[in-house]
């Protein structure tokens, strides 16, 4: 199962799910996909659809799915990337009135870079980015929250 979130930015990222519906159609993708679109509106003969997915739901669909989908929001990485799933991310971006600025392009560049999943830079190469999604390997994040903690604590005692 392939699940594709969009966050909930008031602005649609109907793009993005025609790569999809494209990829579909041209066989690429033949697992079941499930959307969450949230502001989105878009409807489809390949994919299931909804506005939100409750929290609950969202997370049992996160664990079952083989591939997660998603648009370059710092959230729904980080939670997938923690869930160790292949992670496809694609950017909102501004030309297309997806967002107001392109910054989303950063965080998925320095994602990718790190290994941690596969930025879609261009949504016509979709097919190319499913197939590498078909054998990559994401690389695990490493909490330091202990570190980080330890640090706070260090310095409110010399302060």
């Amino acid at each position: 199962m392939i699940l594709v979130t969009l966050g909930t930015q008031d602005k649609s990222f109907d793009r993005l799910l025609k790569a999809i519906d494209k990829q579909i159609d041209e066989g690429n993708l033949k697992d079941r996909v499930v959307v969450q679109a949230g502001y989105t509106k878009y409807e489809s003969k390949n994919m299931e659809v909804f506005d939100y997915i409750d929290r609950k739901e969202f997370s049992k669909l996160l664990l079952d799915a083989d591939l997660i989908i998603t648009h370059g929001g710092v959230g729904t990485i980080m939670t997938a990337v923690k869930s160790g799933k292949r992670v496809i991310g694609a950017a909102r971006l501004a030309q297309y009135g997806e967002h107001h600025n392109d910054h989303q392009t950063q965080v998925l560049e320095s994602f990718d870079d790190e290994g941690y999943l596969i930025y879609a830079k261009d949504l016509e190469k979709l097919a190319k980015y499913i197939e590498k999604s078909r054998t990559f390997n994401p690389k695990k994040i490493v909490s330091n929250t202990t570190n980080f903690i330890k640090l706070i604590e260090d310095f409110m005692e010399k302060n």
